[in-house]
């Protein structure tokens, strides 16, 4: 008998490819083996993203196609997830198979909770399974919750809230929830205008697969979210991952990092500068980013901000007249960052965020302060926590136009950097995080219950 010997399956997307590629380097150092699939196209740009020092011991990256063609967008949500769900049972079967008839047969399976129909696949071949969620552990129970919110008169079959206007909430001491905040609703329709009904139809038939998950993970941690792991105690917070911060182990990014900006990091005063970074799906127009280039200028502080070559709706180059001219050296431009590094970094003031879990949780580990532009998804109820639940962040404000002006990104900075309150409790957050994983912590705890299991 060899290693233990898991199949990782994320969801083909860059935030739900990082947080299991964590989870599975804290697998190999428990002595397991792991099978890494990722989408055809999402294979390649991993490879090429990839360092000459990053190393996969122990990790072995395969790929299987996603059903799309060449030329198709990815980013539709819809058509991407119902074309994965025609085409990928089989090839994971395959996976399987073949393994069998290696010295190291697979033996569990570690599954993007989105794609709850592959932990059907394991359980036919004989696999035990975790999923896992990359989002808030709030919004994961109310994907889990449809059946109970319907027979409680709160949504109707199709997810649309009964009572329009009345928010609702889970359970005690959890975040409201309204419909626009509900995650079907949040996608965008896509280009045929079905994008949230298939998400909202994917949720269900999902739900009727997670059952079979011995262990349902989550990269949160219990003072953050405790009331919603008292409302569903089968979710289990093993964060914040230490992801991006294990020297030489592939992080899993699609773009190559600049870890060049670390150095300029370095020449900066301590709590001084303001890191922008919207994650691999937000996209700008032209006047909105312009916008905001003009504000972080007038901020008059150094600031590190990412701008994936597609941030924009426009090939061109839209950075205000004379922009780099006039911010010189005090402003840095990266293609992608080593983020969790970024944010490590003591002269890191505030984190710009469109919201994602993972930056959260990154941001939060690190003490820092956040100003808030969601832009779909989760996004929203995170913001929600941030300002409201945790309060360590202010939010960006469209006006009646739908732009962030450069005055409000100017004054935002201001206020809170001026915010004594908000940096003591982000600082105590910080220490909860620290202590839930070291030694003892419950969220280490939790992942060394999962990994011993599934080594048995």
């Amino acid at each position: 008998m060899g290693l233990p010997h898991v199949l990782a399956v994320p969801y083909p997307a860059q935030g739900h490819v990082i947080p299991i590629m964590e989870v599975c380097h804290c697998l190999v150092d428990q002595g397991f083996k792991v099978t890494f699939v990722n989408t055809e196209f999402n294979h390649k740009r991993l490879l090429a993203a990839l360092s000459e020092e990053s190393t996969m011991e122990h990790i072995v990256l395969v790929s299987v196609p996603d059903g799309l063609g060449p030329g198709d967008d990815r980013n539709d949500l819809g058509s991407l997830t119902e074309s994965l769900m025609k085409v990928m049972p089989r090839c994971l079967e395959e996976l399987i198979e073949k393994s069998n008839e290696t010295e190291d047969p697979m033996t569990c399976m570690l599954v993007d909770e989105t794609m709850g129909w592959a932990l059907e696949v394991g359980r036919k071949k004989g696999l035990r399974s975790a999923a896992y969620w990359p989002g808030c552990a709030q919004m994961l129970a109310t994907k889990l919750s449809i059946p109970e919110l319907v027979s409680r008169g709160v949504i109707d079959g199709y997810g649309k809230l009964i009572s329009e206007h009345e928010p609702f909430q889970l359970g005690p001491g959890m975040p409201f929830i309204d419909e626009p905040h509900l995650i079907w609703n949040l996608i965008g329709d896509g280009s045929d205008g079905r994008t949230k009904e298939i998400v909202f139809n994917n949720i269900v038939h999902n739900n009727r697969f997670i059952d079979v998950a011995e262990f349902i993970l989550c990269n949160s941690f219990k003072e953050i979210e405790e009331p919603t792991f008292r409302y569903n105690p089968k979710i289990l917070p093993i964060g914040p991952l230490f992801t991006g911060l294990r020297p030489s182990r592939a992080v899993g990014h699609f773009w190559p990092e600049d870890a060049a900006c670390l150095s300029w990091l370095d020449e900066q005063q301590p709590g001084s500068v303001v890191y922008v970074a919207f994650g691999s799906f937000t996209i700008f127009d032209r006047l909105q980013f312009q916008e905001f280039a003009l504000g972080l200028e007038a901020t008059g502080r150094p600031f590190l901000w990412v701008v994936r070559s597609d941030l924009t709706d426009s090939s061109a180059d839209v950075y205000p007249d004379g922009f780099k001219e006039r911010v010189g050296d005090r402003g840095r431009i990266v293609a992608w960052a080593p983020q969790q590094k970024v944010l490590a970094h003591p002269s890191v003031a505030c984190f710009v965020s469109h919201c994602g879990w993972n930056s959260i949780m990154e941001g939060v580990k690190n003490g820092k302060l956040f100003l808030c532009w969601p832009y779909f998804g989760d996004h929203f109820l995170d913001q929600i926590y941030i300002c409201d639940d945790w309060k360590v962040g202010l939010r960006l404000t469209p006006d009646e136009s739908g732009i962030v002006k450069r005055e409000q990104v100017k004054s935002k900075v201001e206020e809170l950097l001026s915010n004594e309150e908000m940096r003591t409790r982000a600082s105590m957050l910080k220490e909860n995080a620290r202590q839930n994983t070291n030694e003892g912590g419950a969220s280490l705890e939790n992942l060394k219950i999962f990994m011993n299991a599934f080594k048995a």
